[in-house]
């Protein structure tokens, strides 16, 4: 079958797929709501040695033996770094708006040490300048991205640090765990602002910190690798996911102070960061599982919206974790508030929740067991919805509508993008099997419905971002989950193919409304 006959094949597919699915309609979302695809520099561009570039904690983690599932690592990943033009030419195919991407801070700023970047810290961070060249060749190639998606009318959107970080700054001063990497990341952010800033109107300051800092540094299954468990040589569960947050979030707030008093006015654009949460539904209605839902939804939203928004993180975190969270000062909490524009908003499933006792041993605890939450798929035998391939994604699209009306009414109303949604299939699937992708079109048309459901209710959400336009490598599960529209071919020179739902998509993208 040749290529033109296999994309009239999945239209049509597709096309039977979409007749089970919901009706649901891009008619349903008001005229301006952008529609996007989602992705990350470590798990897309490869070129890990091309461009000037130097490795990051992921570099070495997925490098160490043990550590990703099929033993693969990112060098190459979907090669984007060097097939970018072709993959654009894929998203105006497919007929997104936007396309949001990360950039490596290991190609802006890839090595030891020069002074020629310290006026930023100066100014900014009251630091000793003590911070890496910045790349031409790096700032040359977003450069080059970015000035190609804008010439196919797709707005980008950028994430400033998708959990890469230079891994001269792990081994320096010791990574995210240093007070001194707020000056780090202000500096780099500000370069970004500089060099990009001028056609960048959406930046994001971090994609879900509470990923990073609880599979990093309480279970260990993330870069850099630590925990107080078996698993790893160093680390401390019980203080170090508290004390990166802490860093993360006053990176954050100095990234924005930078922005908005240096070049906001004159760029125009707006900032956020991208947070990650289940919904949690209590798995009874006793009054300990009802407060066991809300916990978890403390410590995993909360834990990060809640000093933004209100200054000072959820109190039932500062009962149950109490020194080893730290403490906020008033210039702090004051930098902190209504430090963002609109809230990324990650999500991809539903647990339920019920209460559990305190840690047997009172000393010996970490981040999961501090909120003393149980979380499952199942209850009474029946799982919470239909399983994709990885363990801890099930298809729950009335948990989505849950998730976004509790952040409007708890947040006051923040401007929502959804910055992440979607569902994988395992990388045994055959070729014609992954290709046929019924199950994605549901899982999207049942969470659209939702998320529109979500707006008619009051929510101010104004995107929608797919993970993800490829299939990419995906952390610590390496090649083995497939998350894209499009099929790619580890084993044919990396070979982007559509998938039914990609054909979904584009029909979904160019359907005719009143206001278009």
């Amino acid at each position: 079958m040749d290529n033109k006959s296999s994309v009239l094949f999945i239209s049509l597919i597709a096309f039977l797929a979409g007749c089970g699915a919901t009706g649901i309609s891009r008619c349903d979302f008001p005229k301006q709501f952008v529609f996007g695809t989602a992705s990350s520099a470590y798990q897309y561009e490869g070129g890990a040695k091309q461009g000037g570039r130097k490795p990051s904690i992921w570099d070495k983690f997925s490098h160490t033996f043990g550590k990703i599932l099929d033993g693969s690592n990112g060098d190459v990943a979907e090669d984007q770094y060097n097939r970018y033009q072709e993959d654009i030419l894929l998203m105006k195919e497919l007929g997104i708006d936007a396309y949001r991407f990360s950039i490596s801070w290991s190609r802006i700023f890839p090595g030891k040490y020069g002074a020629a970047f310290k006026r930023y810290l100066n100014l900014y961070c009251n630091a000793d300048g003590n911070t890496t060249q910045v790349n031409a060749e790096g700032v040359n190639h977003y450069n080059g991205f970015i000035n190609a998606l804008l010439a196919n009318n797709i707005e980008p959107y950028v994430t400033l640090y998708h959990w890469d970080l230079p891994q001269a700054l792990e081994d320096s001063i010791g990574g995210w765990l240093s007070s001194e990497i707020v000056n780090r990341f202000a500096a780099y952010a500000d370069a970004c602002f500089n060099a990009f800033g001028d056609r960048i109107k959406y930046w994001i300051t971090f994609n879900e910190p509470q990923s990073f800092a609880t599979s990093g540094y309480d279970l260990g299954i993330h870069a850099p690798g630590r925990c107080s468990i078996l698993l790893c040589s160093k680390g401390n569960s019980a203080t170090e996911p508290y004390a990166v947050a802490h860093n993360v979030l006053l990176s954050h707030a100095a990234a924005v102070r930078i922005y908005r008093t240096k070049y906001q006015a004159r760029q125009g654009g707006t900032i956020g960061i991208t947070l990650n949460s289940f919904w949690y539904e209590p798995l009874s209605n006793s009054t300990n599982n009802i407060a066991a839902a809300q916990r978890a939804l403390d410590f995993e939203l909360g834990w990060f919206l809640d000093p933004i928004v209100y200054g000072e993180y959820p109190a039932v975190m500062r009962d149950y974790v109490g020194h080893r969270l730290p403490m906020f000062t008033e210039e702090q909490r004051s930098s902190l508030l209504l430090s963002i524009d609109f809230l990324g908003l990650n999500h991809y499933t539903t647990n339920f929740a019920s209460a559990l006792p305190p840690p047997l041993i009172k000393n010996w605890t970490d981040y999961f067991q501090d909120s003393r939450v149980f979380r499952t798929a199942s209850r009474g035998g029946v799982s919470i919805g239909r399983r994709a391939a990885s363990v801890w994604l099930y298809d729950v699209p009335w948990g989505f509508r849950k998730l976004v009306s509790y952040v409007t009414h708890r947040y006051n109303q923040l401007p929502i993008i959804i910055t992440e949604n979607g569902m994988d299939q395992s990388s045994f699937l055959s070729r014609s099997s992954a290709l046929h992708d019924s199950h994605r079109i549901d899982f999207h048309s049942n969470y659209l419905s939702n998320l529109s459901a979500a707006i008619r209710d009051g929510a101010d959400v104004r995107g929608y971002f797919v993970w993800s336009m490829l299939d990419n490598w995906e952390w610590s599960a390496g090649f083995t989950s497939r998350f894209g529209l499009y099929y790619v071919d580890y084993r044919d020179n990396l070979k982007r193919c559509p998938k039914a739902s990609a054909a979904w998509f584009t029909n979904f993208l160019n359907q005719t409304c009143a206001y278009r």
